[in-house]
């Protein structure tokens, strides 16, 4: 499900929503890319629509909800 932003700006630039996602055991923030955007090395995007919540792009962790911009 594609949570629609419909007040403020709260992603990057360029979306039109995000998902929800479940940080599993093992995930990486390149792995979700990889999963979501069939590339990797756009990681990035996912770091900076979260980054009320990371501090440091390799440091996440299981049963974190991190939003994955659409």
């Amino acid at each position: 499900m594609v949570v629609p932003i419909v007040f403020g700006s709260a992603l990057v630039d360029d979306y039109f929503g995000f998902l929800q996602y479940e940080v599993k055991s093992g995930d990486t923030l390149s792995a979700i890319a990889q999963q979501f955007y069939g590339d990797s090395g756009l990681s990035d995007r996912i770091f900076q629509a979260n980054r009320n919540k990371l501090n440091n792009p390799n440091t996440i962790f299981p049963g974190q909800f991190l939003r994955i911009p659409q």
